[in-house]
């Protein structure tokens, strides 16, 4: 049977070139691409393919929150995080939100393709290089989590969207269009992620952003 993949990366280059080493593989099929998050969301609703390969940071919409969506919508796909992150927060991070593999860009294609196959068979992979320090760090973070109360301020999904599209420069207009609400709920979010974050200024929220792994303003 034909593993179908829709890829998922900002980068050109880097989708052709996953694109042509995994088609060398007869039960391998890249059905669609995607630029950003947004995009990769709408092509797997389109496609509904059986494995997404997703980058993390990507503009518009990030590979955890394209990653939660797609996953709310149709369990059934698998998503693998391919990533030059090996940080223990953008791992548990992605698993938070639903992958099933996390793999570092610099594996080897072998590598990858283990990956693909153990994922399709419905068992969950994380890279060779980070896996030990996932286990330890992760079992670590989940028990200290238990025993304390989570005073963290808690943006919903479409919060979480709209400071992303704030951090990277849109305005209120454009971020209304983009995600298909009026200006004045647009507003709203904005004025209640403000409230919620203690934070009242566009460079505090693009930090705060930057810092949470909910976008990267770097080239």
């Amino acid at each position: 049977m034909t593993i179908r993949i829709l890829l998922a990366d900002d980068h050109g280059i880097t989708r052709e070139g996953l694109k042509a080493l995994l088609e060398k593989k007869q039960d391998i099929e890249v059905v669609a691409q995607a630029e950003n998050g947004r995009e990769a969301v709408k092509l797997a609703r389109r496609y509904k393919p059986d494995m997404v390969i997703m980058d993390i940071k990507m503009p518009d919409l990030n590979g955890a929150e394209a990653t939660r969506q797609i996953r709310a919508d149709f369990p059934d796909i698998r998503v693998i995080a391919l990533s030059m992150y090996s940080d223990l927060s953008y791992v548990t991070g992605m698993l938070k939100a639903g992958v099933n593999g996390y793999l570092i860009k610099n594996c080897i294609f072998d590598e990858l393709v283990s990956a693909v196959y153990a994922v399709a068979e419905g068992k969950h992979y994380v890279s060779r290089k980070i896996s030990d320090m996932v286990l330890k760090d992760y079992v670590h973070i989940v028990t200290t989590e238990d025993q304390r109360p989570d005073t963290r301020p808690l943006l919903s999904v479409r919060e979480k969207e709209v400071l992303q599209l704030i951090a990277e420069g849109r305005k209120t207009a454009v971020i209304a269009e983009r995600i298909c609400l009026s200006v004045k709920t647009v507003e709203t979010h904005r004025k209640n992620i403000m409230e919620k974050l203690n934070l009242f200024s566009v460079a505090e929220l693009t930090k705060y952003a930057v810092r949470e792994g909910i976008t990267d303003l770097e080239p």
